[in-house]
């Protein structure tokens, strides 16, 4: 079993950063779990991807050119890595959860584009840029929509989430299902399930106390071990 785990370059690859833990909670092992700092190459055949947060999808990669007063904070780098560890798991049919930039990341790769700064181009009265972390802080809600796999995992039809994050999906990429969205109507999360991927904009690794965050988790080791036993089968 290997799931790849995309992270930033001062992120931390040891039982401490929350993305493993959260893996570690949800019953990976540590030795099942390859960091991928950027400009890292996928090696090998991975039965999970979990793409982080991190700094922004460079808008070239959707058609734009970079606004000057956006604030865009770019790792070409990181962006190669990522979205080779993302078409990897897309040829080999292996689940993905995709988290923060991970989802603007999967939105962009399949033919979507992004808000390149919230305040500017979107502005409303919800704040979804928010320094700082806590395990107990939430900044806003989301709805939840019926019958999706999102709400199968909430449990809910409303969440509230923690939010740190200036960009956003615009334009919904196609094959993509969107599954909550602020009381603005940014979308916060969607999914596909063939194949299987689920991505939210908040980061329920950092919300360790919260259940509906820890069966994210759960959710998506259970995929992980789904398919990697019928890969084993045949």
């Amino acid at each position: 079993m290997r799931v790849a785990l995309t992270l930033g370059r001062q992120a931390s690859s040891n039982e401490k950063n929350d993305y493993i833990r959260a893996l570690l909670e949800a019953g990976f092992h540590r030795e099942e779990i390859v960091v991928l700092p950027p400009g890292a190459k996928p090696e090998g055949r991975f039965d999970g991807v979990v793409l982080g947060g991190g700094k922004d999808v460079d808008p070239a990669r959707y058609g734009q050119q970079t606004r000057p007063d956006a604030g865009v904070e770019v790792d070409q780098d990181r962006d190669a890595t990522d979205l080779e560890a993302f078409e990897s798991a897309r040829r080999e049919d292996v689940p993905v959860l995709a988290i923060c930039r991970g989802m603007q990341l999967v939105n962009v790769a399949l033919g979507g584009s992004l808000y390149q700064d919230i305040g500017s181009e979107r502005p409303s009265e919800i704040v979804h840029e928010v320094p700082g972390q806590h395990p107990e802080r939430r900044d806003h809600k989301v709805k939840v929509r019926e019958n999706t796999h999102l709400s199968e995992i909430a449990q809910a039809s409303e969440i509230d989430v923690n939010s740190r994050h200036h960009q956003a999906v615009a334009r919904l990429a196609p094959g993509l299902e969107i599954t909550a969205v602020a009381p603005d109507g940014l979308i916060e999360a969607f999914e596909s399930r063939m194949p299987w991927v689920l991505a939210v904009q908040w980061h329920p690794e950092n919300l360790k106390n919260d259940p509906a965050s820890r069966r994210l988790f759960t959710e998506f080791a259970r995929a992980v071990r789904e398919r990697a036993a019928v890969k084993t089968a045949s």
